[in-house]
């Protein structure tokens, strides 16, 4: 199982957990989405969101603390970015499946092969 060099096995799994649940909630999927086109402040990411400015101030704490995005300030306004170590951790977790399935395809197409080869 490869993951990111930055996090040791251990970290990683608690990492991708993480960024796995965030995005589990429909209202953080959607700001996270938000943030998809480069950083926004809270007023714009709230705009047109159906939970409170509180709610919305919760909802990025959880894709902070998942690192998934990223705060800095400019000026008074906090500006809010997506952080590539939480993508990196759920895309690395995934490519184990995909190598798997992979290894899985070639074996079968090689089979297939073989059968071909010993039909004629």
């Amino acid at each position: 199982m490869t993951y990111h060099t930055k996090y040791t096995m251990g970290e990683a799994i608690r990492q991708y957990e993480k960024a796995f649940n965030a995005l589990g909630d429909p209202t953080r999927r959607t700001i996270f989405k938000k943030l998809q086109n480069g950083p926004l402040p809270v007023v714009a990411i709230a705009k047109g969101l159906t939970v409170s400015r509180p709610a919305v101030s919760q909802h990025l704490k959880v894709l902070r603390e998942a690192q998934l995005i990223n705060i800095s300030s400019q000026g008074a306004q906090n500006i809010y970015e997506i952080d590539p170590k939480g993508i990196i951790a759920m895309r690395d977790y995934l490519d184990q499946f995909w190598n798997e399935a992979l290894d899985r395809f070639k074996q079968l197409a090689e089979q297939s092969e073989k059968k071909k080869t010993k039909s004629k």
